[in-house]
């Protein structure tokens, strides 16, 4: 019986910490597809003159790049764009990033929130 009880909270405590691991993971992914995806844009716009309709004419990413651009949502919109993150690890993170980090973007649209 005092096995099964020790076997049981393992179990608990094992879950709880994978539970804790996949947020954090969701939030390292996320926060890197996130901005991947911003700076391939914004490059786009600086070389361009204005922002990609589609992410399929994004040039010259890198083999990496391409895990960030399946991870999120794109849609231009008038003067900027509309990112949302859609997954990280394998969920999908709530980040929160502070005013400066929005400051000369033209993402005007976003499920990643600013700093409050």
């Amino acid at each position: 019986m005092k096995l099964l009880r020790i076997a049981s909270i393992t179990v608990a405590l094992l879950a709880l910490g994978a539970c804790d691991f996949q947020t954090q993971a969701d939030a390292k992914f996320g926060d890197q597809h996130f901005k991947t995806v911003i700076a391939l844009v914004e490059l786009h716009k600086a070389r361009n003159g204005e922002y990609p309709a589609s992410l399929k004419e994004l040039r010259f990413v890198g083999d990496w790049d391409a895990i960030a651009l399946t991870s999120v949502d794109y849609q231009r919109v008038d003067g900027g764009y509309e990112l949302n993150v859609t997954r990280g690890w394998v969920g999908k993170p709530e980040l929160v990033y502070p005013a400066d980090f929005w400051r000369g973007l033209g993402l005007v649209k976003s499920n990643m929130k600013p700093k409050s």
